[in-house]
């Protein structure tokens, strides 16, 4: 394997399903650069979740980079915002939710992938705006 710098100007964003309310920049995963993870900015429009979900031996983490959010493991509701760090154990169903105002950017990594990348890779092209932009470049 050899080392892969990408730069925010040339990533690329996909919606999962029409209507989604989230959509993911792809950073690395094992379709495009073979990692044995993914990789991705998850952006959560206000308002939008993810669909309730579980992972059979996945583990899951999101660290927040910008906005307010709720997440859901099991029974258990967090508020979490800038600088925290959600990890999800593979069989928990989980919840992630953003209830606004803003954009909610997630750093969320997933490993083993367990086809995570080949799902969003086959989803909806999505331009990222001048915002995301911003947010993955620091500024």
């Amino acid at each position: 394997m050899r080392a892969i710098v990408k730069r925010a100007a040339e990533l690329r964003g996909f919606r999962i399903a029409p209507g989604d309310s989230n959509y993911f920049a792809c950073l690395l995963d094992p379709l495009a650069d073979g990692a044995a993870f993914t990789l991705v900015v998850e952006v959560f429009a206000p308002g939008g979740a993810t669909p309730p979900n579980t992972h059979r031996a996945a583990q899951e983490a999101f660290f927040v980079l910008r906005g307010t959010g709720r997440a859901r493991a099991g029974d258990t509701w967090q508020e979490i915002g800038p600088g925290d760090t959600l990890l999800l154990p593979p069989g928990i169903e989980h919840v992630v939710e953003n209830p606004g105002p803003g954009k909610l950017y997630c750093l969320t990594l997933m490993v083993p992938d367990e086809d995570f990348a080949a799902l969003i890779r086959a989803g909806i092209p999505v331009e990222l705006d001048a915002e995301d932009i911003a947010v993955l470049t620091g500024r």
